[in-house]
C-alpha cells in the first residue's frame, strides 16, 4: 500500500531509508539500471521526495515495524462492551499501529488490505494493524479482547 515519505537518513553503511508515515522505513538506492533513483543522491533531492508516496509490502502484510512500544490499551472489552465503532470499519491514527488480542473466546477480523484479511482470531492469538487501514471486527459469541496502541518511543 501506499505510504507517504516523512523524512530520511542513512543506515550504518551510508545507505539512504526512506521513513515512512507508517513507521516502517525503507532502502531507497541508487543502482542503474537497476535502480534508476539519482535524486536521493542529493540533500535537495531527498527533500523533493518528502510528503511523496512510496509502495509499503510490509503495510500489506501487517508487519509491526521494528522499535515500537506500547502506549496505551483499550479494554479488555467483552461481546456486550465492544463500542459499536469497532463493529463497522474504521482506522488506526497515523504515526501508530494496533495490536488486536484477543484474550478469551474468538472474533471476526477483516482488514482492507492487498490482498485483504479476513480471519477469525481465537483466545491467545494477535492482528497487527497497519495506521490508515479499514478494518472492522464481527463478533458471533463470548468473546474478551484488548486493542494495544503501539508508537515509537512512547
Amino acid at each position: 500500500m501506499l505510504r507517504r515519505i516523512t523524512g530520511f537518513h542513512a543506515d550504518d553503511a551510508g545507505e539512504w531509508v526512506a521513513e515512512l508515515s507508517c513507521l516502517h522505513g525503507q532502502h531507497i538506492r541508487h543502482r542503474p539500471p537497476f535502480q534508476n533513483r539519482p535524486w536521493v543522491t542529493t540533500e535537495a533531492g531527498r527533500a523533493e521526495h518528502v510528503e511523496t508516496e512510496l509502495d509499503c509490502p510490509l503495510c500489506d502484510r501487517a508487519e509491526i515495524p521494528g522499535g515500537l512500544e506500547v502506549a496505551r490499551t483499550a479494554g479488555p472489552f467483552d461481546q456486550d462492551t465492544l463500542p459499536a465503532a469497532l463493529r463497522r470499519n474504521h482506522v488506526v491514527a497515523d504515526g501508530r499501529w494496533g495490536c488486536l488480542r484477543v484474550i478469551e473466546g474468538a472474533i471476526g477480523f477483516a482488514m482492507e488490505t492487498t490482498p485483504p484479511v479476513e480471519v477469525r482470531l481465537a483466545a491467545g492469538e494477535r492482528q497487527p494493524i497497519p495506521p490508515g487501514v479499514p478494518h472492522h471486527l464481527t463478533v458471533d459469541g463470548p468473546v474478551v479482547l484488548a486493542v494495544d496502541f503501539l508508537v515509537r518511543d512512547a
